[in-house]
């Protein structure tokens, strides 16, 4: 299993930037990385989520109330313009982030990236942390 984690850096606009870290790893770096290895173009582009308030995020981080999720967005600050979705599957040992999709690119392959299966507990715990 890997480790999650979730970095909150300081958005220019006075807003919080919410990365994911898998293993340590930025997922921005990890996808734009596969991104660029299966000749996807343009490749990168993320920032993590851009977040006025956590509120709700928990939740949708646990797969509640809909599987498909945005985990990045645009390195513009907008998740609706270059978003990085996935599916995120919960149950009482473990969180799954899976079926990754670049909803502007449908035909892009992302059936390589991933899955990425987190214990549930160390998830849950990497989210209370986030106060």
């Amino acid at each position: 299993m890997r480790q999650v984690g979730f970095e909150l850096r300081p958005w220019e606009d006075g807003g919080t930037e919410l990365v994911p870290l898998v293993n340590g790893v930025s997922l921005i770096d990890l996808v734009a990385r596969y991104e660029r290895m299966e000749g996807l173009d343009p490749a990168g582009g993320y920032s993590g989520r851009v977040l006025s308030a956590l509120g709700g995020v928990r939740e949708h981080l646990v797969g509640e109330p809909a599987p498909s999720y945005p985990l990045l967005g645009c390195n513009c600050g907008d998740t609706g313009c270059w978003p990085l979705e996935a599916q995120i599957h919960a149950d009482a040992d473990t969180v799954t982030w899976d079926s990754f999709r670049q909803p502007h690119r449908p035909d892009w392959d992302y059936s390589g990236f991933g899955p990425f299966v987190f214990d549930r507990a160390q998830y849950d715990e990497a989210l209370r942390l986030l106060n």
